[in-house]
C-alpha cells in the first residue's frame, strides 16, 4: 500500500445546475475481492450523461462518482485476490467511480491490457466489450456466417461490435448519421452502412434483398426502429435493445413476431450481478482477447480530454458528432 496516495481527485455533479467540478477526498480502499487501480484513463458512456441528469441513479452499493470503465495500474489488492501484482496494467469495468485518479473494481471485472494498447484504448474496452459479448453472443447466440445489424454503428459499442462480429465470422450491417461515418464503418468491416438521416434502412435493405434475412439485431435506437427491425429480421431472428434513444414508445404490428418466431429481448449491463459479469469476462478472455492481442480487434478512440476538461468531454458526447469512444486522461 506504500504507493497509494492519501487523497485522490474525482468528478462531482453540482446538485443545483448539474455542472461538473473536481473534488478531492481520501483514496478508496479495495474491499475483499477488489483491486485498487491508479487510473490513467477512463471511458465516457451515455449512461454517464443520464446519471448526471438524475435519470440513471447508481445502485445503492455503487460509487456515486460517474465512470464505468478505466485503465491504469494496480495500486493495491483486496483480501483474497490472486493473479494480480502491484504495478500490473489493468482495464476494468467499475461499479461507478471511474472519473477519478483512483478507482476500485471487482477482480472478476478486470482484464489485462492487451499488447501495444495505449491506456486510452484500454479504457475504451470494458463497457463495450461486455455489452457486445453479452447481448450479441450470450443473449442472441450470434454464430459465424449469420447476418447482424448493429444500430449506432459509430458509437463506442458500435465500432467495437462491428470489428468483433467481423473477426468472429458474422456478416455485418450498420446504421450511422453521416456519410463520412458510414464510409468509415464500411472501411472497418461493415458490408453496408446506412445513413439513417438520409435513407430508410428498412427500404434500403429490402431493395438489397435483405428483408427477412437479418439473424441478429443490436438496437440502441428504439422508437420507430423497432418495427423496422421486426420487418428485416429473419425467421428465428433475435432482436436485443440496449437503449431507446429514439423513444421508449412505438405503435407496432407484432404479427411478424409470431409468423417468424422472433425473439425480442433487452438488457442493461449495470443491473447484472458481479457473478454474471465475471462469466462474461472469462468468456471474453478465451474467445475475444486473442484477437485483441493480435491487433485484429481494436477500439476506436474519438478524442481524449484531460480530467479538468470533463465538461467539454460531456459536451462532445452530447453533441453526437463523435465516432468511437471519448476518453478522459488523468
Amino acid at each position: 500500500m506504500s504507493n497509494v496516495p492519501g487523497e485522490y481527485r474525482f468528478v462531482t455533479v453540482e446538485k443545483n445546475d448539474q455542472s461538473l467540478s473536481i473534488a478531492t477526498g481520501p483514496t478508496p480502499k479495495p474491499a475483499p475481492g477488489e483491486l485498487l487501480i491508479g487510473v490513467k484513463a477512463a471511458g465516457l458512456n451515455r449512461a454517464d450523461l443520464l446519471q448526471r441528469a438524475g435519470l440513471y441513479p447508481p445502485p445503492p452499493d455503487a460509487s456515486p462518482v460517474m465512470g464505468l470503465e478505466v485503465a491504469g495500474e494496480v495500486l493495491a489488492v483486496g483480501e483474497g485476490v490472486t493473479g494480480w501484482q502491484l504495478g500490473d496494467g489493468v482495464c476494468a469495468l467499475t461499479h461507478g467511480g471511474g472519473y477519478a485518479t483512483c478507482a476500485v473494481a471487482p477482480v472478476g471485472q478486470c482484464l489485462p491490457i492487451p499488447r501495444d494498447f495505449s491506456m486510452g484504448e484500454a479504457a475504451a474496452l470494458p463497457e463495450a466489450l461486455l455489452t457486445v459479448w453479452h447481448n450479441l453472443f450470450q443473449r442472441c447466440a450470434l454464430q459465424a456466417g449469420e447476418k447482424v445489424l448493429i444500430h449506432g454503428g459509430a458509437s463506442g459499442i458500435g465500432t467495437l461490435g462491428i470489428r468483433m462480429c467481423k473477426v468472429l465470422g458474422a456478416e455485418v450491417y450498420t446504421t450511422a448519421g453521416t456519410a463520412d461515418k458510414c464510409a468509415a464503418l464500411e472501411a472497418m468491416g461493415a458490408t453496408r452502412a446506412f445513413n439513417y438521416r438520409e435513407v430508410d434502412f428498412e427500404e434500403e435493405m429490402t431493395a438489397l434483398d435483405l428483408k427477412d434475412r437479418i439473424n441478429v439485431i443490436l438496437d440502441m435506437a428504439g422508437g420507430d426502429f423497432v418495427q423496422k427491425n421486426i420487418t428485416v429480421a429473419a425467421p428465428e431472428g433475435r432482436i436485443v435493445n440496449i437503449a431507446f434513444i429514439r423513444g421508449f414508445e412505438a405503435t407496432l404490428n407484432l404479427a411478424p413476431v409470431l409468423i417468424k418466431r422472433l425473439t425480442l429481448t433487452g438488457s442493461t449491463l449495470r443491473a447484472q450481478t458481479f457473478a454474471q459479469k465475471t462469466v462474461m469476462v472469462e468468456e471474453i478472455m478465451e474467445t475475444v482477447y486473442p484477437h485483441l492481442e493480435s491487433g485484429a480487434i481494436r477500439p476506436v478512440v474519438d478524442s481524449v480530454f484531460p480530467l479538468d476538461e470533463v465538461e467539454q468531454a460531456h459536451e462532445r458526447m452530447q453533441g453526437g458528432e463523435h465516432m468511437g469512444k471519448i476518453i478522459l486522461q488523468m
